[in-house]
């Protein structure tokens, strides 16, 4: 997490200036360091402290409980340092003001906004006055003990927070990017349909343009040829009538000839007149249509 990175890089920066032959330095005072055989960690007291019940060993062991002894190795031995429990004074609160500063400049630590080194450099100063006003009073000390780790967990807290807002934003923003793309590729997708649709509308239209022209002017060339049809039936009805004025108007026969051929005119001028009049009253083609 973001806490983890920032402590990696603090204790870089602090191993640098406290060089690689001692452990890092510490704005907490602790007592000189002494070569152990195995670890103290998880251990309660000091060596060679384990049968004194009195004050100074008691306020030792709130001081191990509250600030826990570090430990190094130094040319193949292990060595380890408890916090000092000598009282602090009015010279050591200036010291720790003036050794606070000159870590923040040498650290380039910022003066705003978040800064891992600044937040380490303030936690160890809190730390240095726990132990000064816990060697004074232990409950004064174990309650400032309480403030700092309820700090510490909001501080934790605000952090896992923002990690899970950053981790959140980042899933919105990819689902909101991966959904984009897929708009567009739909977006591309329903254009492209509509130029088919486009393009095939109007081969329709096209299509519907020829047939109609097509039809219009086959009703021409058929209304024109009905024309021509009845006028040539008209003037055939014509021939006819004339032929049958003149058939009429002829001499007229003796007169049994004169009952036949009576009989054979008319009955063809009959057929021949109705023939013509069925044809000059038949509808045009086009008008069937």
């Amino acid at each position: 997490g973001i806490n983890a990175e920032y402590m990696g890089i603090v204790q870089i920066l602090m191993a640098t200036l406290g060089g690689t032959t001692g452990p890092t330095d510490s704005l907490v005072q602790y007592s000189t360091a002494v070569p152990v055989t195995e670890s103290v960690k998880g251990k309660k007291g000091r060596p060679g402290l384990g049968s004194d019940k009195g004050k100074g060993s008691k306020a030792e062991e709130y001081l191990n409980s509250i600030l826990p002894p570090r430990e190094y190795n130094k040319d193949g031995k292990l060595f380890v340092q408890y916090v000092s429990a000598t009282p602090a004074t009015k010279a050591d609160v200036i010291t720790l003001q003036e050794n606070l500063d000159k870590k923040l400049q040498q650290m380039k630590a910022r003066e705003t906004g978040i800064c891992p080194i600044r937040e380490e450099l303030y936690a160890q100063c809190f730390d240095e006055l726990i132990r000064e006003i816990t060697i004074q009073c232990l409950e004064r000390g174990f309650l400032l003990v309480r403030v700092r780790d309820e700090l510490r967990m909001t501080i934790e807290a605000y952090q896992s927070l923002y990690e899970s807002a950053i981790a959140y934003g980042m899933r919105k923003a990819l689902l909101a990017e991966q959904k984009k793309n897929d708009m567009n590729s739909e977006i591309m997708k329903l254009e492209r349909e509509c130029a088919e649709l486009s393009k095939s509308v109007e081969g329709l239209e096209k299509s519907i343009q020829d047939m109609e022209k097509s039809f219009a002017e086959e009703c021409e060339r058929l209304d024109k040829k009905h024309k021509e049809a009845v006028e040539s039936e008209k003037l055939k009805n014509q021939q006819l009538k004339e032929d049958l004025q003149r058939l009429l108007s002829a001499q007229p026969p003796t007169s049994q000839d004169k009952g036949k051929g009576k009989k054979q005119t008319f009955q063809c001028s009959f057929s021949v007149i109705h023939q013509t009049i069925f044809q000059a009253l038949s509808p045009s083609p086009c008008t069937l249509r």
